[in-house]
């Protein structure tokens, strides 16, 4: 049975993944550090990095009422294009794969569904990668997008009803 507002309350997490071996690969990871450094979120929602653990993730879904992803996915645009992307739109962005992790998450969302535990929100917000050659920051234009992408984390947040406040500087 998937997790409704009627089973459970709502909660959320915002899971980044990414390898930070592979400049922009590493997007997710980076965006979830940065929600974390610029907002105050309630218990009801956790910011995880993911990083490459794939099916490893399955038990972080349990109870979770609202899946929000960042990575970085090959959407054919244009370097540091940002897509917005739910629920069977997802896998089928995934089809074309950039690392293997991201043939963990359609597994992991895959087996979500499987197990009954499936949130009933699930929202990806990709990244078109400029660089994915070895590097541990992101390449410059992907981190000129740090602040914007955490800001959009914050807004779908806020749309699903979570209260998250911007840590003042």
């Amino acid at each position: 049975m998937p997790n409704t507002p009627e089973t459970s309350p709502p909660t959320a997490l915002v899971l980044g993944l990414g390898n930070l071996l592979l400049s922009d690969e590493g997007v997710g990871v980076h965006v979830a550090q940065h929600v974390s450094r610029r907002y105050q979120v309630p218990e009801q929602v956790r910011i995880l990095d993911g990083g490459t653990l794939g099916l490893g993730l399955l038990p972080y879904l349990q109870g979770v009422t609202h899946l929000l992803v960042v990575d970085a996915i090959d959407a054919g645009q244009p370097p540091g294009a940002v897509v917005r992307l739910e629920g069977d739109a997802i896998p089928t962005a995934l089809a074309h794969k950039m690392s293997m992790h991201q043939v963990g998450l359609q597994e992991l969302l895959a087996l979500s569904q499987l197990s009954g535990d499936t949130p009933a929100h699930i929202v990806l917000i990709g990244v078109q990668p400029a660089s994915l050659e070895p590097g541990l920051e992101p390449s410059p234009l992907i981190a000129a997008l740090l602040d914007t992408l955490a800001d959009r984390v914050a807004g779908e947040l806020r749309a699903w009803g979570f209260a998250i406040q911007a840590v003042e500087p």
